[in-house]
């Protein structure tokens, strides 16, 4: 009499492609010359000046030996400053005219004018006075649509401006540039050379 025994089937394991297992540099078994040195840790001395980089500005950029900036001045307009021209009632413009008593050129780039188009219905004030003809409309080439990010890398790329902020976050990421602000309904101006445009209030 037979017993039915159940058997299962045997689980077949798999073989994977098995890689070549490769001597480190520093294995013991090298030759002396083949084997890779330990690097030796350079013992700091504590006494020693600590260096580190810092970006280096053109001497151009510094007050006033900016040779670049001069009448007629090219004002680089931020989307706060227009907000806050409008608040304070002032033409644009004709302000900062008399702010610096010479011709001013504004310059709006691409990237300010795409952020006041995305502001929307609320700020349409603000966008008819960035699409004024007497306002300069500068291209961008660089990556990126950070309207803040865009005023830097152009001022740091040409020394020939001056910024017209209403953000104070802008203001402490521009390099030693002239600044144009609002306050008391009237434009300011500071880090200006005693030699260009009014004095401040």
């Amino acid at each position: 009499m037979g017993c039915g025994v159940n058997m299962g089937k045997q689980k077949k394991t798999r073989k994977y492609s098995t890689m070549k297992r490769m001597l480190s540099l520093r294995d013991h078994r090298l030759k002396e010359k083949d084997r890779l040195k330990p690097k030796k840790k350079e013992k700091k001395d504590p006494s020693a000046l600590k260096e580190r980089e810092v970006p280096q500005h053109p001497s151009c950029l510094f007050f006033q030996y900016n040779t670049q900036l001069g009448p007629p001045y090219h004002i680089l307009v931020d989307t706060n400053f227009i907000n806050f021209s409008i608040k304070a009632k002032l033409d644009l413009v004709q302000s900062v005219m008399d702010c610096l008593y010479a011709k001013c050129i504004p310059c709006i780039t691409d990237c300010v004018m795409a952020e006041t188009e995305k502001l929307g219905q609320k700020y349409r004030v603000a966008l008819r006075i960035a699409k004024d003809p007497r306002f300069e409309r500068l291209p961008c080439t660089h990556k990126g649509t950070n309207a803040d990010d865009c005023l830097v890398h152009r001022v740091t790329q040409h020394k020939c401006y001056i910024v017209a902020a209403g953000d104070w976050d802008l203001k402490g990421r521009i390099p030693e540039v002239p600044i144009i602000y609002i306050s008391n309904h009237r434009c300011n101006i500071e880090r200006m050379p005693d030699d260009y445009g009014a004095p401040r209030f």
